[in-house]
């Protein structure tokens, strides 16, 4: 059959969660079967309509990428013209079609997705009209803020604004708890601040009418803003702060998957440490401190975090994965340290890999890694006294806790 032309016989597939196919539907053709699913794919007869019962898109699958590729170009007779020349050429002319005048208005983290976007829109119409801004909402990693500002002004951008915004955001996430609350309050503080510095910047530099987000395709997935039937798992960031604003939205790569992007910025020569950089949430530490958020949980968390990143670059290891970082549990636990009882804060440590964050796997580290990790937080971090290791995949877990 075209589908599975190249495919082995037997093959691994990732299958879909719970369901079923027990008959196929008249006049159609069963393709494939598992030991416990009759109908895993199957073609209606007359007509070139294929279904699968398994996720090709997922790395587990192992031929899954030849499959989609058979569907396209021996079902479909689609030709593959993308190449990342080409798609980064025309992400630039239709940014050059959409923003005609006026100024843009990018807030940036230092992070892939927004960096790139930002470079994308200064070589579409240049740096006289793009004006970046980096929040600090205090719920950063240590020095963040200020490494980003570093960054874009190495990059040729010529007006980037650095906004303090800490002492807003804690007051408001005060006594806060869930963690759809948490993103909600965090989205319109983020475009309170926004809207404020937008104010102010026009006031001396003209109006502006665009502002540019470095939303990506996981994340409107998860978002339910694809158009597809996807149970809403997530407010991200960048995608709830586009229905609040008044400015013209404009989102260049909204249809890239992570490592699409992280090509697309290798070949628009963005700097190799920001390609390779893990990716950090929207809302930031806040959704990794479970519960309320402080300022002394924020210091704990940064203080572990510093740790963790510098034990998986020494090692190693840092590109080989998706993410690391740690999370600071909602519980204190009873320790001993030299012969004194203890009672502090737990930490868990995420690793996952993935190609494009839809799936991940947890990490099998070495031991001597993880031990060396755990040593180093429970000795310099005084408050911090159990270090516990998440063993789960996504999904059923998605790859941050909150």
């Amino acid at each position: 059959n075209e589908l599975f032309q190249k495919t082995p016989k037997r093959q691994i597939v990732w299958m879909s969660h719970r369901d079923a196919v027990v008959e196929p539907p008249p006049a159609s053709i069963v393709l494939a079967k598992t030991a416990n699913t009759p109908v895993a794919a199957f073609k209606l007869r007359e007509k070139p309509i294929y279904c699968v019962q398994f996720h090709p898109e997922v790395r587990h699958t192992k031929y899954g990428l030849k499959i989609l590729e058979n569907f396209l170009y021996s079902v479909c007779k689609c030709k593959g013209l993308w190449s990342l020349t080409n798609i980064a050429q025309e992400i630039v002319k239709d940014l050059r079609r959409t923003v005609k005048d006026g100024n843009v208005l990018i807030a940036v983290s230092g992070g892939i997705d927004s960096t790139t976007t930002a470079c994308l829109m200064k070589e579409a119409i240049g740096p006289e009209r793009v004006h970046l801004v980096v929040i600090d909402t205090g719920l950063l990693r240590e020095g963040e803020a200020e490494k980003a500002r570093e960054l874009y002004e190495k990059l040729g951008f010529k007006y980037v604004h650095l906004v303090d915004a800490r002492k807003t955001f804690l007051e408001r996430l005060k006594g806060v708890t869930d963690p759809e609350e948490k993103r909600r309050i965090i989205s319109e503080t983020y475009f309170w601040v926004l809207d404020e510095k937008a104010r102010e910047l026009s006031m001396k530099y003209g109006p502006f009418k665009y502002m540019a987000q470095g939303t990506i395709y996981p994340d409107r997935v998860e978002s339910g803003a694809t158009g597809r039937s996807t149970a809403r798992i997530k407010s991200h960031h960048n995608v709830v702060l586009a229905h609040l604003s008044s400015l013209k939205k404009v989102e260049p790569l909204k249809d890239l998957y992570k490592d699409e992007v992280r090509r697309l910025a290798s070949s628009i020569g963005i700097p190799r440490e920001v390609v390779v950089k893990h990716p950090f949430p929207g809302p930031g530490l806040a959704i990794r401190v479970i519960g309320e958020v402080t300022e002394e949980k924020l210091r704990i968390l940064r203080k572990v975090d510093e740790i963790v990143e510098e034990e998986f670059k020494k090692a190693g290891l840092y590109e080989q994965v998706w993410q690391a970082f740690p999370v600071l549990l909602p519980f204190k636990t009873v320790g001993v340290m030299g012969d004194e009882r203890t009672y502090r804060y737990a930490i868990a440590i995420r690793v996952v890999v993935s190609e494009d964050a839809m799936t991940a796997e947890f990490a099998k580290l070495p031991w001597s890694l993880l031990e060396r990790i755990s040593t180093r937080i429970v000795n310099e971090v005084e408050e911090v006294n159990r270090v516990l290791y998440d063993i789960t995949n996504k999904p059923p877990a998605t790859i941050e806790f909150e």
